[in-house]
């Protein structure tokens, strides 16, 4: 409402500028240094930190605003403006025959006295009787120390056009051309210095933090553009608290929250005079060992550097303007500045005037000998540039020359000098060169200090770092954490964490209703991997990997089959070997008794093929064990569907020999004329070739072939033989059972012959067998997972190929070997009730 008024108060001083009188209002208010000269540069800055308002009580005489505490950052930066004045009206090719004066006032930090300093600066303060308001007094403006104050003088000037350069307000908003059209800074912007804030946050791998601000423009913007930056780096903040120097009871609630609040680090983005406020309030509730994060606006400020605040304070860290060494300074404030800024021995005119000022800034006078300070001024260089912009933008308006000095009698106006510095670009003497973007800013390098204590215990800031925002995004940030001392004295990082880091293995999963940075760490499923520390996600596996037990890589999936090393495999091939061991035992046997009847009377020629083709079956299955190829899982189906089907055949051909041998006794029947050995042949490589040709008619179309089955087990792999054409393998098997259930029906049929030919209910008992052993195979076929689906058939090769052999082979090795009486001709001819074999 202030600021309205102010303003709305100028603007009807301005409209009637050509045609009033000017007449003091109110009492004078005068400089704290100044001097004139033909051009002058005004300046605000807070050489006093407190402000105290007059009491409203009726008097008689009216009181004044009055400061109090000296802020001798600013009184140090007052005093290099004057220097650089001082410099520039000794140079020869700088305005040369141009001097520069300066009225320099002291807003004591506080927004009423910047508005009375400011007023003062625009309209004047001298009047001789009769004199109309002519406008404007000063050339440009060097100022205000905060944001907030800066704001205040841009908005008021601002509709008169005059420049205003500060050389500490670093607030964002101040670069909004439409609001503030005629402001520059030789600081940069809270929008490179917040982010930087939050990527040194970022860097040092704080995640959980606290927030604290100045209830103000610089505090309010400054920490919105931290807020976000910081979530979209991750970081996650507890709580956000603010207050400002005259609101007492929130900054004790600020103090409580933080108090109470987990965060070990709190990013403290503070005006100067806030943070005092606040160092002070920590320190009586002795609240210690935070990890602090400051501004540039406090974070060097050497008022602090105290055993008190140190306590407080001690291993802060923060982004801070450069420390430049500005040659003659140091000189120039020991040697020549209480003598060219406070004249007040001698007599000028309106000397009443210079004496009141002395007189009222005479407590400063005691900052004489105050000198040891001046190199470690920060923000010198940046009033130093501030002073010299305007210089080369005069320059640039007046067409100075070296030889021929600069034109006389140009009248100046605001708005010129404003377009002027638009275009500046110049290197001052220790190297920087200036000039100012569209936003009226600078390019900002910053420093990066550590608040440590130097070998005689006093405190220091320590370089530990630098933040270039020229560099691209990836070269910007310099750090070295080595050299930093955290809060509390400590040499170890402190951890400022929500949740404590998910380790490899194991993923964030995000506590419901609480920031992101609370969670719980999953273990990943089987599968999965997070091969980095705080994982947002598993990784799947590809195909043919598998995550390890600790779920932090993948590894190639175990491979699975039928292997002639494992138990399985050793009993399978034991079963298969044995089987064939014992068919050979029976061929040696039949062999040698090949001429007694009970061979010759069950068919010698069929039985030694139908032993060979057992002996083929047995050894099949050996086919199936071992890891599947390409020519394996070819040779095992086809030789499976051959050897049995020849096996199958010499069966068939035996049930029918039998058949037809009762038919032959027959009076009149010559039926075994079609029956005899070389029909029989004929007849078993007749089935035999079907079930060749259907083999080669399925290698032919889509053979089988090796196939990592992916599907069934999810950590590992199973090596099979794919059947290819499945159609193919089914009419193999189909065949095989055809044949089977043909031999059934014959041998069925030839189950009442007399015992001497009872051969038929031993083909009926082996083919009943088989066929049990095969339908069961099926449904175990389809359902029995990897290397046992491999089992299951080489156990119905093994199971039906041992049927076939003991039933129909054992009861005459049993004859032939214990019973040799019964193994004659009259036995098989003669017909009595013992039963034969």
């Amino acid at each position: 409402m202030l600021i309205f008024l102010y303003t709305l108060l100028f603007h009807h001083l301005h409209a009637k500028a050509e045609n009033t009188l000017c007449r003091m209002i109110g009492d004078p208010k005068f400089p704290l240094l100044s001097k004139d000269g033909d051009i002058t540069i005004g300046a605000l800055f807070s050489i006093h930190s407190k402000e105290i308002l007059p009491s409203f009580e009726f008097t008689q005489k009216a009181q004044l605003i009055s400061c109090s505490s000296v802020n001798l950052r600013d009184f140090r930066i007052a005093q290099t403006m004057t220097f650089a004045i001082e410099e520039i009206n000794r140079s020869e090719t700088l305005l040369p025959n141009v001097s520069i004066g300066y009225r320099i006032y002291d807003s004591c930090g506080a927004r009423l006295s910047t508005m009375g300093a400011i007023t003062t600066l625009m309209n004047g303060q001298q009047f001789a009787a009769g004199d109309r308001c002519n406008g404007q007094h000063i050339h440009a403006i060097i100022g205000e120390t905060e944001s907030t104050n800066t704001m205040i003088v841009s908005r008021t000037t601002g509709p008169f056009k005059i420049p205003v350069i500060s050389h500490s307000s670093s607030c964002e908003c101040l670069g909004n051309r439409k609001d503030f059209p005629s402001f520059f800074r030789t600081i940069g912007s809270d929008y490179y210095y917040s982010e930087a804030l939050a990527l040194l946050v970022k860097q040092l791998g704080w995640s959980w933090i606290g927030t604290v601000n100045s209830d103000n423009d610089y505090g309010n913007f400054g920490m919105a553009k931290f807020l976000k930056t910081a979530q979209e780096e991750g970081i996650c903040v507890e709580y956000s608290v603010k207050y400002y120097r005259t609101e007492p009871e929130k900054l004790k609630k600020a103090v409580e929250v933080i108090k109470k609040g987990t965060a070990k680090v709190i990013v403290a983005y503070i005006s100067f005079l806030d943070m005092g406020l606040l160092i002070e309030q920590l320190s009586i509730q002795n609240i210690t060992g935070l990890q602090i994060i400051g501004s540039e606006a406090w974070i060097t400020a050497k008022d602090y550097i105290n055993p008190n605040s140190f306590r407080v304070l001690g291993g802060s860290l923060g982004f801070a303007v450069r420390k430049i060494n500005i040659e003659g300074l140091a000189d120039f404030v020991i040697k020549e500045f209480w003598h060219t800024a406070f004249p007040c021995s001698r007599r000028v005119d309106n000397s009443s005037q210079y004496a009141l000022s002395c007189s009222k800034y005479q407590h400063l006078l005691v900052l004489k000998n105050y000198n040891e300070d001046v190199p470690d001024q920060r923000y010198a260089s940046n009033v130093y540039k501030a002073v010299y912009a305007v210089a080369n933008a005069l320059h640039s308006l007046l067409k100075c020359k070296e030889q021929e000095g600069c034109e006389k009698g140009l009248t100046l106006k605001p708005q010129q000098v404003v377009e002027a510095l638009k275009i500046v670009n110049f290197t001052v003497k220790f190297g920087d060169r200036v000039w100012f973007d569209r936003f009226g800013g600078i390019v900002p390098l910053y420093e990066i200090v550590n608040w440590q204590k130097d070998l005689n215990g006093s405190g220091q800031f320590k370089p530990v770092g630098y933040y270039d925002a020229s560099l691209p995004p990836d070269q910007r940030f310099v750090l070295n954490t080595e050299n930093i001392i955290w809060a509390g004295g400590q040499l170890e990082k402190p951890k400022s964490v929500c949740s404590e880091s998910c380790h490899p293995g194991t993923r964030k999963a995000a506590q419901k209703g609480r920031p992101v940075c609370c969670y719980d760490c999953i273990t990943c499923a089987d599968g999965e991997i997070s091969n980095e520390t705080d994982s947002n996600n598993c990784q799947q596996c590809p195909g043919e990997y598998w995550s390890n037990t600790e779920n932090t890589e993948c590894v190639l999936k175990t491979v699975e089959f039928l292997s002639f090393t494992e138990v399985m495999g050793i009993v399978l091939v034991f079963f298969s070997l044995f089987g064939v061991g014992i068919t050979l035992l029976v061929a040696i046997l039949f062999y040698s008794k090949k001429d007694t009847p009970i061979v010759k009377a069950n068919n010698s020629e069929l039985s030694f093929l139908l032993l060979f083709s057992l002996t083929l079956c047995f050894l099949c299955s050996l086919t199936f064990i071992g890891r599947p190829t390409e020519w394996s899982c070819m040779l095992r189906h086809t030789a499976f569907g051959i050897t049995f089907v020849l096996c199958i055949s010499c069966v068939l051909g035996k049930t029918i020999v039998v058949l037809m041998a009762f038919k032959a006794t027959l009076p009149g029947s010559n039926v075994m004329k079609w029956f005899g050995p070389a029909q029989q042949r004929l007849s078993v490589f007749a089935f035999t070739l079907i079930q060749v040709l259907i083999c080669v008619f399925w290698l032919t179309i889509s053979p089988p072939f090796p196939y990592k089955n992916m599907k069934h087990y999810k950590e590992k792999i199973i090596l099979e033989c794919s059947l290819g054409s499945t159609v193919g393998f089914w009419a193999v098997l189909g065949y095989i059972g055809f044949l089977a259930v043909l031999c059934f029906i014959l041998a069925f049929l030839a189950r009442t012959l007399p015992d001497n030919f009872n051969e038929a209910k031993f083909i009926t008992f082996s083919i009943l067998i088989f066929c049990a052993v095969w339908i069961t195979f099926i449904p175990s076929y389809v359902s029995s997972p990897g290397k046992f689906t491999v089992a299951v058939e080489i156990f119905a090769i093994l199971a039906s190929s041992f049927g076939l052999l003991f039933c129909i082979f054992v009861p005459k090795c049993y004859v032939i070997v214990f019973k040799p009486e019964k193994n004659t001709k009259q036995h098989l001819l003669g017909k009595t009730q013992t039963k034969s074999y």
